[in-house]
């Protein structure tokens, strides 16, 4: 193997040579602490001790009677090709979208409201400019991504499509705006201090100013 260089291999054959079967597994430990070296920046890998061994039973074409840690591996494993990745077979309408765009768009279709369905389209017309831009130099039509989005849909999103057409985008559309739970930060019912304005053009209360005006007021009685 040439990962670990002649010198290993004349050293295995010399092992392999010996033949005290007590000598042959103290000489064989040693020579896999010297594969070790050779590799330390192996060390973390997963099964690493085992792959050493493996290896040392490569190089001595099998024929090594040791007593060692791990059972030797069966001879197939040379000639055995490496198991094939299986590719997605789901075919993309348009491939520089992407697949996670088809998902969005899925995700778009089951928004519980009309105005969340609109504002989710709006999102994904802008997301796919900015994609289209990656692949081209041309800008695309936002009634050309509103046709997309309609066909990926399965012409689930007409109605919210036809309006969208009709009345423009919205612009400053996020589909996360309408999964925020309201607390005592965007509430405008707040308890008794002082407000300011956050924004979103609601109130909030300042405890830190409450509790700091309430100080100056011991401080001057």
């Amino acid at each position: 193997m040439k990962e670990y260089g002649s010198n290993v291999q004349k050293l295995v054959e010399h092992v392999v040579s010996l033949e005290n079967r007590d000598k042959r597994t103290k000489h064989a430990h040693i020579l896999i602490e010297l594969m070790r070296q050779i590799h330390p920046q192996m060390r973390d890998g997963h099964d690493y001790s085992k792959k050493l061994w493996d290896d040392l039973y490569v190089m001595a074409n099998f024929d090594l009677d040791v007593d060692s840690p791990f059972p030797p591996p069966p001879k197939e494993i040379l000639g055995k090709k490496p198991m094939r990745i299986p590719y997605s077979q789901s075919k993309l309408k348009h491939k520089y979208y992407g697949r996670n765009l088809e998902l969005l768009v899925l995700k778009a279709t089951v928004a519980p409201t009309k105005e969340e369905r609109k504002a989710f389209v709006s999102y994904l017309v802008k997301l796919m400019q900015n994609f289209y831009q990656q692949w081209n130099k041309d800008t695309i039509q936002v009634n050309t991504c509103l046709d997309q989005i309609l066909e990926l849909s399965g012409y689930k999103l007409q109605e919210e499509v036809n309006e969208l057409k009709k009345d423009g985008i919205i612009m400053d559309a996020n589909p996360k705006d309408g999964n925020r739970a309201p607390n005592k930060f965007n509430n405008m019912n707040t308890p008794n201090g002082s407000l300011k304005s956050n924004r979103n053009g609601g109130r909030r209360y300042n405890k830190n100013r409450n509790n700091r005006n309430n100080k100056y007021k011991k401080r001057r009685n």
